[in-house]
């Protein structure tokens, strides 16, 4: 079947028909997706977890911040944050970041086959507030610092090889990371209200210790096209990054990022919206943005991390508003994929799916108490369809 990238702008096979309107391929601005029924119907009523899920799915703890993972001796760490999911010969791996300061670092979960919990153990230590990241390629985990001058590590997910400092990727208030094989880069957010969006260039793809960090440069629009330009001191001291470029385009507080298919999406939390880059004619536009959304009543509030399926839906998780993760379909509709019920004073963090696409991972940061030491990490189960 034809296959689609997630949203109007960068749509590869697929006809202008389809979306019921003009397809602009993101050289023009188009409307961002709106709400609609989502691929899984409605929410059901919380489930003894708390968790609001549609019909067929289900959801489970899998740790708790201070107590020991079931069916290991591993004490969970605190307020748990950005994740992602690694294959592990017949069984896979959660690895997910600590947001505290200090302290921080990330740990990881291993699953078999069954999906039962068969280890768990830390893969940072001694960082501070770490916050999201990304999977390499090469199934390494990029664990960034959300502070000033913070740095990327680079960490082993199956705990064998130690972390490693990798400076090069800049010295800023580092959020997400997301790597595109196809220009052999790696994008990164930056969590400041007059924050950049960057792009490292590894000298040599697959070791991240010596590179070129970029920054994009475009005009001040929700739309247009865009260039890259050398960051003259990724160090960022005495200059910060993101003002030694003229002419670098400001976002409001970068969060999650994530790469498919020539198109890089990141969210902006300030703002509230979900941008996209169209990597393949270098523009940009807006995928989502709730105060555009017509008629009000926008599902997706406090923006944060963000994932994709395989079958090329992004689901972005709420920092904030329903405490939600929402769907956006490839057909520009979104809507609430599950609700977390009781813990308004969290946030939902660290969505990722299960090497098969069959389960996802997610934390909710602070839970029923409010507090980092509160976390709670979940599964969901069901009828994704991949």
């Amino acid at each position: 079947m034809e296959r689609r990238t997630f949203l109007r702008g960068a749509v590869i096979g697929s006809s202008a028909a389809a979306f019921g309107g003009t397809l602009m391929h993101g050289a023009a601005y188009a409307a961002p997706a709106q709400p609609g029924a989502g691929p899984y119907g409605g929410l059901g009523a919380a489930d003894a977890n708390g968790i609001m899920l549609p019909a067929g799915f289900s959801s489970r703890v899998i740790a708790r911040s201070g107590q020991t993972v079931p069916g290991t001796s591993y004490a969970w760490h605190s307020a748990p944050d950005g994740g992602a999911c690694f294959a592990d010969g017949t069984g896979w791996i959660y690895v997910s970041n600590s947001e505290i300061n200090p302290s921080g670092g990330a740990s990881a979960v291993k699953f078999n086959s069954s999906g039962t919990v068969t280890g768990a153990y830390r893969i940072l230590s001694n960082t501070r507030q770490n916050c999201a990241g990304g999977k390499t390629p090469w199934n390494t985990w990029l664990s960034c610092e959300e502070v000033d001058r913070g740095y990327v590590y680079e960490t082993d997910p199956y705990g064998v090889n130690a972390s490693v400092q990798r400076p090069a990727m800049g010295r800023f208030k580092h959020e997400a990371a997301a790597a595109d094989p196809v220009r052999q880069v790696v994008y990164l957010t930056e969590d400041e209200s007059s924050g950049c969006f960057y792009r490292f260039i590894p000298t040599t793809w697959g070791n991240l210790s010596s590179g070129t960090l970029q920054v994009l440069k475009a005009g001040t629009a929700t739309s247009g096209s865009f260039t890259w330009a050398n960051v003259p001191d990724p160090d960022g001291s005495p200059t910060s990054t993101r003002t030694q470029v003229s002419g670098s385009k400001k976002f409001n507080g970068g969060e999650g990022c994530h790469y498919a298919n020539d198109t890089v999406w990141f969210t902006t939390k300030g703002d509230n919206r979900v941008w996209q880059l169209n990597l393949a004619n270098s523009t940009y536009e807006l995928a989502y943005d709730d105060s555009l959304v017509s008629g009000g009543g926008a599902p997706l509030t406090g923006v944060d991390n963000v994932t994709g399926s395989s079958y090329g839906d992004l689901y972005v998780a709420e920092d904030g508003g329903n405490l939600e993760i929402c769907v956006i379909t490839p057909d520009d509709i979104v809507a609430p994929f599950l609700r977390v019920t009781g813990q308004s004073s969290s946030e939902i963090t660290g969505p990722a799916f299960s090497p098969a696409g069959n389960r996802l991972y997610f934390s909710s940061q602070r839970g029923t108490s409010g507090s980092s030491t509160g976390g709670i990490t979940y599964e969901v189960t069901g009828p994704f369809r991949v």
